[in-house]
């Protein structure tokens, strides 16, 4: 009997659970999550990363295109606006642009 081969999402969860504070995991979900077409999720392990690992500056741009995704756009704004100011303080110009450029589009 051959166990049943484990999803992307599965294997990512098992690393999470055993790892929470584990950024790198916990963003990997949250992609996981929001490219599967689960949002709720995605949110729930975009916030959990944010509020642990507010250098995560990848984050804000992935956390802000999904809540632009699903008609969020204020608070798509104040996670750009978070990030943005996070890619300042980290000297992170490209990052801080792409997000510039998000939040423009957002009006």
């Amino acid at each position: 009997m051959t166990e049943q081969k484990k999803t992307r999402r599965q294997m990512l969860e098992e690393f999470v659970a055993q790892k929470p504070d584990d950024a790198f995991s916990r963003y990997g979900l949250a992609m996981e999550c929001m490219n599967s077409g689960d949002p709720t999720a995605a949110d729930l392990h975009f916030r959990a990363l944010l509020d642990h690992h507010a250098d995560y500056i990848a984050a804000y741009l992935m956390y802000g295109q999904l809540l632009a995704r699903e008609s969020r756009p204020a608070e798509a704004r104040q996670v750009l606006s978070n990030g943005i100011a996070a890619a300042a303080k980290k000297g992170d110009q490209h990052a801080r642009s792409e997000m510039e450029a998000l939040l423009t589009e957002l009006g």
